[in-house]
């Protein structure tokens, strides 16, 4: 119970200063001019003006609160090092068990992980939300048993009452780190990009180390081994070997002594474009197709197109002179001995055999082929004759052999069971749509894929793998047609784009191909197949576990499993024959981005409020109450402070000055000092 006396006046405060001021007035001049009962008066004023400002007793049922120790316990994975868990544990056990045993005294252990995707340690935004959800009046004080490696202390709140940090970890801690700076996305195939590492020793570091040993392996393969600086930036240039995703992975090996190694591989996955295609394009005469070619390749801002038209073949003999024809010459021998490794692509349109490239030109592009380079024929009537370039040095790389028959009669082209699953043909859309094309070369099919089929289901679009190259035919000239919207046209810019991309071997159109993207933690796993069925695919964790996953068909010849990731690293999957690599995770996780406990991160949050930094190996400390302002932290000592905290069960009320009372006071002073007077 506790009693207080509160003023509750009958008319507002200003009037009552102004009646208050009246009748000091009135007692001054009462004064002023002698008379004796003035101080009767004035006693007889102050019972009236005390009665007006309403003095009320009031008793207050109160309940006393307990205070709140708010204590938070890192669990992220930078706690995971050494044995910091254990450290961790038993702290917050022991602290736990004496802050229970003191009176009044209520405790909230709070957990926390690492924050969602690669957030570190949100310790602050742990507080918020408690503080959010407790009385910060009974807030006597806050715990945290961390190694100090907070990742959010910016947003530190307004602290109710003194913070401690009980710091885990050891002071010999030490550890190597591996960072790689300024990697792009994507680079240049063939072209070399700078990259640059660094490898940093912090905390207690043995002393004597100045270089460390580097591996670098590309998409898993063998790792490549050289000696770096340690603290020291190192630039070193790296050359991409293949377009589309290239995962290079960087490591140095675990150190004696080093608290951890996850910090010590850094994986980089950088996209491999080409900066220029180089496509050298041979018209054998000039016909509309032609122009469809050229505005095709020339609509791409990254293709440097060569293209030759021979106008004026040998054997046109029309008697005009030499010096007068503005003719360009056909720089064969530049073009096919010289700078042929140059062009990403050979395209013979509608060639034929005129003595212009002679035998030895042609070898020469069955070499550039089994090399790694990629041909277009695209056949017209000439492919079906005798000067065809079927019956030169060319025969043996290509899909088809023309029957000599040409088919000059209407024919909608049709996707093949096969074109169905292969990434060059599938999802064109629906042939019964499609324009028809008006002749077609009858070829026998010999090596490759069909396609596409025309007249009497012939072969129209014939793929095929040479060597280290591609060979790809196309059965007719009249692809122009579908571009020109002839009934309706059809998916020309879209197949010839595709077409020509599968020659450059673009890795999104390879028809046999295990490929993975990534998300965050997860991963899709995809694996292309003119196959009608495919194995499980292997997963090898980072960890060297191994699992299988098996995959389902989402389209004809895709097949599709999701995989969540539970470490972050380097991932091997293999399906048969084929194999590939994708990392998961950051590139250097923010947990591991600095592993030495610290206390220096939360050290201008704690001073706010006298809180101090207490290290558990050198023992618990002890806990005593502090005033609210006082240090709060010394030495084996943390401090909390008592809120004295209430519930304010009932209250009541009763007045001091009764009407009655206040009457007979007041008449009674009155009466006296008049009667005093009087007798004077």
């Amino acid at each position: 119970m506790t009693g207080t006396v509160i003023f509750d006046p009958l008319i507002p405060w200003p009037l009552l200063a102004a009646v208050g001021a009246i009748a000091a007035v009135g007692v001054a001049l009462a004064l002023w001019r002698g008379l004796s009962g003035w101080a009767l008066r004035g006693l007889a004023a102050l019972v009236v003006i005390a009665a007006l400002s309403g003095p009320v007793y009031q008793v207050e049922d109160r309940a006393p609160l307990t205070d709140i120790v708010l204590m938070i316990e890192d669990e992220s994975a930078s706690q995971t090092l050494s044995d910091r868990v254990e450290q961790t544990a038993q702290a917050a056990e022991d602290l736990a068990a004496e802050i229970e045993a003191r009176d009044n005294t209520e405790l909230r252990r709070i957990r926390i992980g690492d924050g969602d995707g690669d957030e570190g340690t949100q310790v602050m935004a742990a507080l918020n939300e408690a503080l959010a959800e407790e009385p910060r009046a009974r807030i006597a004080g806050i715990l945290v048993v961390s190694d100090g490696i907070v990742h959010d202390a910016d947003q530190a709140p307004e602290l109710p009452a003194p913070m401690h940090l009980l710091q885990s970890g050891r002071a010999d801690d030490w550890d190597r780190r591996l960072i790689v700076r300024n990697a792009p996305a994507f680079a240049i195939i063939g072209e070399s990009v700078t990259l640059t590492l660094r490898v940093e020793d912090s905390g207690a570091a043995p002393a004597g180390a100045a270089t460390a040993p580097l591996e670098i392996s590309v998409d898993g393969g063998e790792p490549q081994q050289l000696s770096i600086p340690i603290g020291r930036d190192v630039e070193l240039p790296v050359t991409l070997p293949h377009g589309g995703r290239n995962v290079i992975q960087f490591s140095v090996p675990l150190a004696e002594g080093e608290l951890t190694d996850r910090n010590n591989t850094a994986l980089i996955q950088m996209n491999g474009v080409r900066d220029r295609l180089r496509v050298l394009l041979v018209s054998g005469e000039p016909h509309p197709g032609g122009r469809t070619w050229r505005n095709l390749l020339k609509s791409d801002s990254s293709v440097d197109l060569v293209h030759f038209t021979i106008l004026r073949p040998p054997e046109k003999q029309d008697g005009v002179p030499v010096d007068e024809l503005s003719l360009i010459a056909f720089p064969t021998r530049e073009l096919f001995l010289e700078k042929i490794n140059d062009f990403d692509l050979i395209i013979f349109d509608r060639y034929k055999r005129r003595g212009i490239l002679p035998a030895i030109y042609l070898d020469n592009v069955t070499s550039y082929i089994n090399d790694g380079g990629a041909v277009l024929i695209a056949a017209g009537p000439d492919f079906a004759g005798a000067d065809s370039i079927f019956r030169s040095p060319l025969a043996p790389i290509l899909p088809a052999q023309p029957s000599a028959r040409v088919f000059e009669e209407r024919f909608v082209p049709k996707v093949s069971a096969l074109g169905q699953r292969h990434p060059v043909t599938t999802n064109l859309g629906d042939s019964e749509d499609w324009g028809a094309w008006l002749r077609q070369i009858d070829v026998n099919h010999r090596s490759g894929e069909v396609l596409m089929t025309g007249i009497d289901e012939r072969p129209l679009l014939v793929l095929d793998r040479v060597g280290e190259g591609r060979v790809a035919m196309l059965a007719s000239d009249h692809a122009w047609l579908w571009s020109r919207g002839f009934e309706g046209g059809g998916p020309q810019l879209e197949l010839l784009r595709r077409l020509a991309h599968w020659m450059m071997k673009e890795p999104e159109l390879e028809e046999e191909a295990l490929w993975a993207e990534a998300n965050g933690q997860s991963m899709r796993i995809i694996r292309q197949t003119l196959g009608d069925d495919v194995g499980p695919v292997t997963v090898t964790r980072p960890n060297g576990e191994m699992l299988e996953i098996t995959l389902q068909e989402v389209s004809p010849g895709r097949f599709e499993a999701q995989y969540y990731g539970p470490e972050i690293g380097l991932y091997r999957l293999q399906e048969g024959d084929h194999m590939a690599v994708i990392g998961l995770g950051p590139a250097a996780p923010k947990e591991f981005e600095r592993t030495i406990a610290t206390g220096d991160v939360l050290e201008p949050v704690l001073t706010g409020m006298r809180g101090g930094v207490i290290r558990v190996e050198d023992g618990l400390p002890s806990i005593r109450n502090v005033r609210a302002g006082r240090p709060a932290a010394g030495r084996g000592w943390i401090g909390l402070t008592p809120r004295d905290a209430y519930e304010t069960r009932d209250v009541t009320q009763a007045g001091l000055l009764p009407p009655w009372l206040v009457l007979l006071l007041a008449g009674g002073f009155l009466l006296g000092g008049w009667l005093r007077e009087g007798r004077r």
